[in-house]
């Protein structure tokens, strides 16, 4: 396979904020089938949005020839990472982690082939919990100057805050510096990638390396993105946009990426999606409405590449039964308030559609779910009898379907107004 274009690609896509010797990476990636790696820190069992940038830099680069090993900080994550963070993470158990782990495993294979031969997942765990610490410091840490790393970006910022910075979390650079070594020695790694945040503790993995090896090693890192109403990318107001399907439903997460800001449709589609570079240009060339299907195609393909080409499609279906109505959209369709305590034991799809006026019988309820025309969130329900919960609501929402035709809104409220 032809390495040439490797970096030029994730350049030309907007991955590359920082890197060393930009032009000694460009040869080695260009020459040779190169190792790198991309560490996760498993602290809950799903990743979110603000994860694809990595991860759509590992698919990038393999898909280029190269080889990705994706690290799960089990062993660090046991201490935290500062880098960003205002205080302590809080602690997790060994089991907590081994579990987040496959989860978050599972969502990279969706991206990355992870099978031992074109690339490769590991837990850091297993090098790392069993360090002898006095060995540690004396072989590793006589490495590292205190005064050059409280000049770091994250050690400075939790130095200069009241929660102050832990002993523990001071550890967390020589750690995944140590990890970068591993990595080098057992299975010739020589690039790390990660967050722009992560530069400092990647340098130190860098340096590490070549005064212990005398080998010299690259390091490239992203950029940190927000939306372009300065917005933390992944982030709602009813919080993250997770990339497991129980966390936020594959409708919800198609409607996040056709609701991207215009001016941000172009770069997401850069970053989000395996489409031609030439192809994301005629759609940049897009303007007023026709913006809408540039939206459309953004929101599929990050979807199908999230929860796969069937839930893409079905997520599709449901956001254009909602908001092809118009440029007003859902805001636009017949609207029924309810409490939420009603939706704790369930209301039936009977009285749901009797109560919204979609249907003027409890019969006429069974008929309609019979026949397939009766959706809640754009998913079938064949029986009139079942019950629609509070895990179905979305926002406080559910979306109602009679037919192809009928839609109706109901937004969920916690009590009567005054």
């Amino acid at each position: 396979m032809n390495l040439a274009n490797a970096l030029t690609t994730l350049k030309a896509r907007g991955f590359v904020k920082q890197s060393t010797d930009e032009s000694a990476l460009d040869a080695s990636l260009s020459n040779e089938k190169v190792v790198y790696y991309v560490g996760f820190d498993p602290t809950a069992d799903s990743l979110h949005v603000g994860s694809l940038v990595p991860i759509m830099a590992i698919a990038h680069l393999q898909q280029w020839g190269h080889f990705p090993i994706c690290i799960i900080g089990g062993g660090t994550t046991m201490i935290g990472d500062p880098s960003g963070k205002t205080e302590m993470r809080s602690m997790l158990t060994r089991e907590e982690i081994v579990a987040n782990g496959q989860g978050i495993l599972a969502q990279l294979k969706r991206y990355a082939v992870l099978d031992g031969e074109q690339g490769m997942f590991l837990n850091n765990a297993d090098w790392l919990l069993g360090l002898n610490y006095i060995d540690f410091l004396r072989d590793i840490g006589r490495y590292f100057k205190v005064n050059e790393m409280i000049r770091a970006e994250a050690y400075r910022q939790r130095l200069e805050r009241q929660e102050g910075l832990s002993f523990i979390e001071f550890n967390y650079q020589l750690l995944q510096a140590y990890d970068f070594l591993v990595l080098f020695k057992e299975f010739k790694c020589t690039l790390q990638m990660g967050g722009d945040d992560q530069w400092g503790n990647i340098l130190a993995g860098n340096d590490l390396i070549r005064k212990i090896t005398g080998h010299v090693v690259h390091a490239l890192t992203f950029p940190l993105l927000t939306t372009a109403s300065g917005q933390k990318m992944g982030k709602t107001e009813s919080g993250a946009i997770w990339l497991d399907a129980k966390r936020t439903s594959p409708y919800k997460f198609y409607q996040y990426w056709i609701n991207t800001d215009d001016r941000d449709v172009v770069s997401f589609l850069k970053f989000f999606t395996f489409l031609p570079l030439t192809q994301i240009t005629e759609l940049e060339n897009l303007q007023g409405s026709d913006i809408r299907k540039a939206k459309e195609i953004l929101a599929f393909e990050v979807t199908k590449l999230a929860h796969g080409k069937g839930e893409a499609e079905k997520a599709k279906e449901a956001s254009l039964a909602a908001f092809g109505q118009g440029s007003e959209g859902i805001e636009s369709m017949p609207t029924t308030t309810i409490l939420r305590s009603r939706f704790v034991s369930g209301i039936t799809l009977a009285d749901l559609f009797v109560e919204t006026g979609l249907v003027s019988t409890k019969s006429e309820a069974q008929r309609l779910a019979e026949q397939g025309g009766a959706q809640v969130q754009g998913k079938r329900i064949s029986s009139s009898r079942e019950l629609i919960t509070e895990n179905m609501l979305e926002d406080n929402e559910l979306l109602l379907s009679a037919g192809k035709k009928k839609r109706h809104r109901v937004v969920v409220i916690r009590k009567e107004p005054e």
